[in-house]
């Protein structure tokens, strides 16, 4: 089907696909670096990244080169055999990240499960927990994917909802509250595996933890024997202006949880790293996955990671979101409640004005050429590619002014 009428594919969607997005009126067709072009021929900034997956830009031509020449090649063999790409992957990820072990896998929703499960496995192989009572504490507002287990860590009910029963095993306390988590500790230490936390809270609007946070978590986790589990699937691969962004706090996960931009946005690529102790619980038959470290997939996700060390995008990123925050927060308006984040990783919190609210000012945005989306109905998240220029970036804070503007002015 060849259109520039942007109906025609929503109604295909709307049609034949199921209705599980609320997606912005507008159909994509090219990205290049901070750009995506409508089936219109408009361009765009994109300010979501498609949820940070797109960190080294859209159609990276090294990371797309790799692909190709893969491609051309060997896709896919299963774990059935070996091949030539997994084990030089694994080792660029051991000398990349400091991890004894790589567990690849495709989706963050895996790569979160597979963490659990390791999590588990130890607290029953290691820590001596009896069968059938190890326990997992998330946090409250967290987002680590759409499955049964993970929704049941969820405290959102349009993503927990009518989806019951839920997984036993589960401790949720409040986020950026070491206090709950030591209280927690004191009364439950024993039966608990794993303690799974994001560094900052991504869907639910940038949350940014206060500052020691993550270390006096890691400390307990320490003191207690449970396994810190951290989930940097958004928040990783120089998001933040750091590689990881527990590295603000120099803490070292004992699971460290990766995805989205692992593989540039090319390809569905996560990973579970950890040491030996905690990774060899799990032995042959017990976990896998047929794409998991597949040849493509290797290949793909050693060149998106070589074009963050080689663009200095965590540099980039932490540069870029102190000016990003400087710029929205010089934009004197009623509807700004809040500017928050780290790295090029931030929101906006919006108050209403005029009947007006974010998914209005996220329509104006669009129709002025840059793309975000809400969150949690008053939470615009704000996150571009960290290829981004300065001057890219200047024109899009002026996109956001004039968008903010045009609104207060609408009668």
């Amino acid at each position: 089907m060849i259109s520039q009428r942007p109906e025609d594919y929503i109604g295909l969607e709307e049609k034949y696909g199921a209705h599980n997005y609320h997606p912005l009126p507008v159909v994509l067709s090219e990205g290049k670096g901070c750009y995506v072009w409508d089936v219109k021929g408009k361009r765009y900034f994109d300010f979501l990244s498609a949820y940070s997956a797109v960190n080294q830009g859209h159609c990276h031509p090294k990371i797309v080169a790799a692909l190709q020449e893969q491609a051309n090649k060997l896709c896919l063999t299963s774990r059935a055999f070996y091949n030539d790409a997994l084990g030089p992957y694994e080792k660029y990820m051991h000398d990349y990240f400091g991890y004894d072990k790589i567990l690849p896998m495709n989706s963050g929703a895996e790569a979160v499960e597979t963490a659990l499960k390791l999590a588990r496995k130890w607290g029953y192989l290691k820590k001596g927990i009896p069968e059938n009572e190890a326990i997992i504490v998330a946090c409250n507002g967290n987002f680590h994917g759409r499955t049964i287990t993970i929704v049941s860590l969820s405290s959102d009910s349009e993503a927990r909802g009518e989806y019951g029963p839920y997984t036993p095993g589960i401790e949720v306390i409040p986020y950026n509250d070491a206090e709950a988590l030591s209280s927690l500790f004191e009364e439950k230490a024993a039966s608990i595996a794993g303690f799974l936390v994001e560094p900052i809270q991504g869907e639910a609007g940038v949350n940014v933890p206060d500052e020691g946070y993550l270390k006096q978590c890691d400390a307990l986790c320490k003191r207690h024997n449970v396994l810190f589990i951290a989930d940097e699937i958004q928040t990783g691969i120089g998001r933040t202006g750091r590689l990881l962004c527990c590295d603000h706090e120099d803490v070292r996960p004992d699971i460290l949880i990766l995805g989205k931009a692992l593989s540039g946005g090319v390809l569905p690529v996560s990973a579970v790293l950890a040491d030996d102790e905690v990774m060899l619980t799990i032995q042959p038959g017990q976990h896998g996955s047929t794409f998991g470290g597949f040849p493509l997939a290797c290949k793909v996700a050693m060149a998106a990671l070589e074009v963050v060390k080689e663009e200095n995008l965590a540099e980039k990123a932490e540069k870029l979101g102190k000016i990003f925050r400087d710029g929205v927060r010089a934009i004197k308006s009623p509807f700004i409640r809040q500017v928050r984040g780290k790295g090029l990783l931030n929101a906006i919190v919006i108050a209403p004005h005029k009947r007006k609210e974010a998914w209005d000012l996220c329509l104006e945005m669009a129709e002025s050429g840059l793309l975000a989306k809400p969150t949690h109905g008053d939470i615009i998240r704000f996150a571009p590619p960290l290829v981004i220029t300065e001057e890219e970036l200047m024109d899009a804070i002026d996109i956001i002014k004039e968008s903010i503007k045009s609104l207060e002015a609408a009668q």
